[in-house]
């Protein structure tokens, strides 16, 4: 497996589209989320020059994991989207406070079940740990994420040091809610341990 890190002026076209077509696949199809598409890729006002992506690829050259790495000091999901989960705080606007969003890892040409049981915990953990090395490069303390709830049992069991900005919320029928990520040695450890 190969892990991308990059915005769009440093990867290829290509890898651009590919992630995009993932996510309508994941996000869109799998999920059911109502997103703005276009051409059957899912990209949003969050997606432009300055946007990190981060993307894993299998041995023949298919999207099986995303991520997105956005500055809170800009507009990004939380604060623009989803400011009710922070459960009255202020959405964070801290150039040492990066948010991780649209988050997946799962490999659609798995032989397996369904898309859901296709979901690869080890693509999720090696995505994780370059989204928090990228955070850390960019002088990143803490990440916020908007997640599902399960996303805790992954996190619990990879050992990251993770907590609730607030309780979870019913959101179009999804339960959700602000999750905190420290970026610090300990969760950097923790990753590699779980990956190598």
């Amino acid at each position: 497996m190969e892990i991308l890190a990059g915005r769009p002026g440093s990867l290829a076209q290509q890898v651009l589209e590919d992630v995009g077509r993932y996510r309508y696949k994941v996000f869109v199809e799998t999920l059911g989320w109502d997103l703005v598409t276009e051409h059957g890729l899912e990209k949003d006002q969050f997606d432009h020059a300055d946007t990190l992506y981060i993307a894993a690829r299998d041995d023949d050259g298919h999207i099986v994991g995303t991520a997105r790495l956005l500055p809170t000091t800009n507009p990004y999901l939380l604060g623009e989207v989803f400011p009710q989960l922070m459960g009255g705080s202020a959405p964070p606007c801290d150039a040492r406070i990066w948010e991780l969003s649209r988050f997946a890892a799962v490999d659609f040409n798995a032989t397996h079940g369904g898309a859901m049981r296709q979901f690869s915990s080890e693509v999720a953990t090696q995505l994780l740990e370059k989204a928090i090395a990228v955070a850390a490069e960019q002088g990143a303390q803490r990440i916020i994420t908007v997640s599902p709830l399960g996303i805790e049992r992954l996190l619990r069991r990879g050992g990251i040091r993770a907590y609730r900005a607030a309780p979870p919320m019913i959101v179009d029928g999804h339960p959700i809610f602000a999750c905190w990520i420290d970026v610090d040695e300990r969760n950097q450890k923790a990753l590699v341990k779980t990956t190598h």
